[in-house]
C-alpha cells in the first residue's frame, strides 16, 4: 500500500474503504451490498465512486477478468491518523484531550474499552 501524498477522502469514499478494509478485496457489487444495508445509494453511484477513487490512486483495480477486484491502496491506521490529526486541529484547536473528552461524554464506553484507554493513559504516563 502507498499513500506518496496525504489524501483527503470524502465521507463517501471513507464508506467504501471501511468495506474495503474490512474484506481486503471486493467487487463493486460487494461494497454496494454492504452499503446498501444503511445508506440508501444506487449501484451506479458506488461504481462511479470507486472509479474515481482509483483515479486518485486510493484504491486499485484488477480489471484482468470481467468482474473488477478493488483493493484498498491506502493504510487504514495511516488514514485514521491523518484524519483524525486534521480534526483534532480543526475542531479542537489541536487538543486532543478535548476531543477524547467530546467523544467519551457523546457515548458510554464498554468496560473493555475504559479498560484499553486506562492502560493507554499508563502507557502515556511512563513515557
Amino acid at each position: 500500500m502507498t499513500n506518496i501524498k496525504p489524501l483527503k477522502p470524502t465521507e463517501s469514499e471513507l464508506e467504501i474503504l471501511q468495506v474495503l478494509w474490512d474484506k481486503g478485496a471486493a467487487t463493486v457489487r460487494d461494497v454496494h451490498e454492504v452499503l446498501s444495508v444503511y445508506k440508501d445509494s444506487g449501484y451506479t453511484t458506488t461504481l462511479k465512486l470507486m472509479q474515481i477513487m482509483h483515479e486518485k490512486g486510493i484504491v486499485t483495480r484488477d480489471d484482468s477478468n470481467k468482474t473488477h477486484i478493488y483493493k484498498p491502496n491506502v493504510d487504514k491506521g495511516k488514514t485514521q491518523q491523518q484524519m483524525v490529526g486534521k480534526m483534532v486541529d480543526a475542531l479542537f484547536g489541536g487538543s486532543a484531550s478535548q476531543l477524547v473528552m467530546q467523544a467519551l461524554g457523546s457515548s458510554q464506553p464498554s468496560k473493555e474499552e475504559l479498560d484499553e484507554i486506562q492502560n493507554l493513559l499508563n502507557n502515556l504516563k511512563k513515557k
